[in-house]
């Protein structure tokens, strides 16, 4: 086990702790390099829309998991960086004009959006960012001479300085790369910074963090734009993806995907923001895998412990029709969300850390490691 001894300020903030994470994490990014070379083109299709679903999971991190603000809006921001980006294609402005045009505006619609919610927490909080949601999708359906209303809108195929990017080519799968890590190193530096620690202090007491001197309206806001900024910048890259976009893609099931990501993967962690990424877009291909060949794989195996052919079929049209139920996919996130909540609030992060924790102390671990305590003064009911 690795004992680290602290002895200044500049250890705290290191953003390796010790030369085993440029081991762990140059590794990682090897195997990501030569992964468009070893996958097949689905499996890499899958591993952008990690990358993507990742990016917004950190941007939601900032705000909630970090500052503690609750957004169930975050959809409608996405909408917004992908509608600008392919309503700027058609005036043929470059990618990173309009790349960074799309985070510009999405950040500061985030802010506007911050500033009436200030005097809002809790679920108060979670329906002013549900009616945001429900008006950008009402303003993407009716506003037809920008956004071609119902219809949808065509992205055309990305160029960058002047070579043309396909959606599924492994360019465009180092680009929404390349934006996960620098949105990942940026998130890690906002937080050693003061305004990461005071974004802290204002999720674990705001009447902590005014007593210290921490402006929490300001800082409030600053967490909205940027979180709202991040999440435009994936919009882009997700409508290149998709190539076509319409206000049905961006609706209020998208952004509780995008809390399911933060809540799967670990709500304080940003490789829990990655994991929870993975799970989400595993959900659907283990859908298709539970609709097409689990039916044949129970009846054979209930023919194997004798059932008969008649037997059989009937098994398998039964499971075949469960396995197609409209509201199967709406089931399965309530159940694991109710699993993690019960039994693994950190989410799959902390249970990573709790097994690592586990052979690094054997036999010593206690269980009660990781339980989090927590002292209220009568100051904190005025929170």
């Amino acid at each position: 086990m690795r004992f680290l001894f602290k002895t200044d300020y500049e250890d705290d903030i290191k953003l390796f702790p010790h030369s085993g994470y440029f081991v762990s994490y140059g590794i990682l990014i090897a195997v990501l390099l030569i992964a468009p070379y070893m996958l097949s083109s689905y499996l890499m299709s899958q591993l952008v829309f990690v990358c993507i679903y990742a990016t917004v999971g950190v941007a939601l991190l900032i705000l909630t998991g970090f500052t503690g603000q609750a957004s169930l809006g975050h959809a409608a921001f996405l909408a917004i960086g992908a509608y600008t980006a392919a309503y700027l294609q058609k005036y043929n402005v470059p990618f990173p004009v309009y790349f960074l045009a799309a985070g510009g505006l999405t950040g500061i619609i985030g802010a506007m959006v911050g500033f009436p919610a200030l005097r809002l927490t809790g679920i108060y909080l979670v329906i002013a960012t549900i009616s945001f949601a429900l008006i950008v999708e009402e303003i993407l359906a009716r506003w037809e001479s920008v956004t071609n209303g119902n219809e949808g809108m065509r992205v055309k195929t990305l160029s960058l300085l002047g070579v043309t990017v396909p959606r599924d080519s492994p360019t465009f799968y180092y680009l929404c790369l390349a934006v996960l890590v620098l949105t990942i190193v940026g998130t890690l530096n906002l937080l050693r910074s003061p305004t990461g620690r005071a974004f802290v202090a204002i999720r674990d007491s705001e009447t902590a963090a005014r007593s210290m001197g921490v402006n929490v309206a300001l800082y409030k806001v600053k967490s909205f734009a940027i979180s709202a900024a991040i999440t435009g910048f994936a919009g882009v890259l997700f409508a290149h993806k998709l190539s076509f976009i319409s206000p049905e893609m961006f609706t209020l099931q998208l952004s509780i995907e995008f809390i399911i990501v933060i809540l799967i993967g670990g709500t304080f962690s940003l490789h829990g923001a990655v994991l929870g990424a993975i799970f989400i877009v595993m959900i659907d291909p283990f859908l298709t895998y539970l609709k097409d060949d689990m039916p044949g794989i129970i009846a054979g195996i209930a023919a194997t412990f004798g059932a008969g052919p008649a037997t059989a079929g009937n098994i398998q049209s039964k499971v075949a029709a469960f396995a197609s139920l409209n509201g199967l996919k709406g089931a399965i996130y309530g159940i694991i969300i109710v699993l993690f909540v019960l039994f693994e609030p950190l989410g799959l992060y902390g249970r990573w850390l709790k097994i690592k924790l586990f052979f690094q102390l054997f036999p010593l671990y206690k269980r009660a490691t990781f339980k989090r305590q927590k002292i209220y003064v009568k100051s904190e009911r005025n929170r």
